[in-house]
Formats: C-alpha cells, structure tokens, sequence
C-alpha cells in the first residue's frame, strides 16, 4: 500500500531539462559547434556527468572567458524556467495525496537552493512535508541516497512509497531505494527506455485514476 508519494523535480514538476538544452545549445552555436542531444538525455536526472562548459571547451579548446559563458547562459536558464509553467497534472495529484493523508515528499539530483527557488516562485515549498537533495546526501541518483532520505524524513517504508520521474537515472533511482515508479517523460527524455518502470504515463493526470487502488490497503 502506497502512504507516501515522492516528486523528482527537474523535468517532474516543472520541464527545466528542455531549457537546460536548448540554452546550453545555444553556447555551443555561438562557438560554432553542436551540443549533442543523446549526451545530454544519458545525463539527465544526475550531478556526476561531465559539466557541459567542459565538453565545450573540449571541443573549442580552454577559454579565458569560460566564467563569462557560464553565467551568460545560467541567467538565460534561469529566466526561461521562471516563465514555465508546471507540468499537467501535478497540482491535481498533490491534492488528491492531501485530500488522502499521502504524505508528500520531493528528491532531486539538484541543489536545495534550486530546487526551493523554482517552488517557492510558484509558492508550492509548502505542499511538501520534505526536499531531498543532493547536497544533502553522499550521492545522487541513479544511486537511491535522495529517495532514501526523503522516505527516512516521512517516517515511512521505501517499499509504501510511489516515486514520480521523468528520467531513466531517476528510475533507478527510485528502484534501488525500493519504490514503486511512475514515469511521465517529458519531451527531452521521451526516447528513452523505460522499461524498469511500474507505470509510464503521457501526463500525471492519468495517474489520479490509479491512486485509490494504490493506497487502499
């Protein structure tokens, strides 16, 4: 019986990962160089891949001005993620988990000050009883440290948790912590195989219909 359900954040809740692309995309252009879109998606959903502005520079060699570009395209990310909107059927799932008494919970491969940034802009850092993230635990997923400490914080059995993902590193995530997943891919990660997970959906809506039978023990 599910008693809590756990978002994954970027590309969950809000899809960063298609700004996240798009923007770095861009730096690649200005460079005249292309930023490959299979490289990104394999490291969608984890911290440890290689950083993007190293794979730049490996391709246009060292830049004295590799600061200037970071922070060009930080700020261009940043305003594109303040103007999207969250994703369908996420509002309407954490109602229904509170209208029910399913603890809620969110675990992220990114930082606290990201992750409390986007929800507090859309004023949801209440909606959830705690955020795991990254700098809170020794690694991040596809290892299942954030899920584990997000179920430890609730007090609840990984085994009663349902955790909701869009990536193929945030499925194993939440399997090696024990969890039930749902994927709904966005349109970045939607070519990937997600074959692990317990359910994959078009939209979180379709994830309401389930929930009673989920969480009736």
């Amino acid at each position: 019986m599910i008693t809590a359900c756990i978002f994954d954040f970027d590309g969950t809740i809000i899809d960063t990962e298609s700004s996240q692309y798009s923007t770095v995309r861009d730096e690649f252009a200005r460079h005249g160089v292309e930023y490959d879109l299979e490289l990104f998606r394999q490291g969608v959903g984890r911290a440890d891949h290689k950083q993007w502005f190293d794979v730049l520079q490996d391709l246009i060699g060292p830049r004295d001005d590799i600061d200037e570009i970071f922070e060009r395209r930080k700020a261009a990310h940043r305003a594109e993620v303040a103007e999207a909107a969250v994703r369908p059927g996420v509002f309407e799932v954490i109602e229904w988990c509170e209208a029910n008494e399913v603890a809620l919970a969110l675990a992220s491969s990114s930082p606290m000050e990201w992750v409390e940034l986007n929800l507090g802009q859309r004023d949801m850092v209440r909606r959830f009883g705690f955020l795991s993230t990254r700098d809170q635990v020794a690694h991040a997923k596809p290892w299942p440290d954030v899920y584990q400490l997000a179920a430890q914080q609730l007090a609840v059995d990984p085994a009663e948790c349902l955790a909701i993902e869009d990536s193929v590193n945030g499925l194993r995530a939440a399997k090696a912590a024990g969890m039930t997943c749902v994927v709904v891919p966005n349109m970045i990660t939607a070519p990937s195989d997600f074959s692990e997970a317990d359910y994959v959906f078009d939209s979180l809506i379709e994830l309401i219909a389930i929930l009673p039978e989920l969480t009736v023990g």
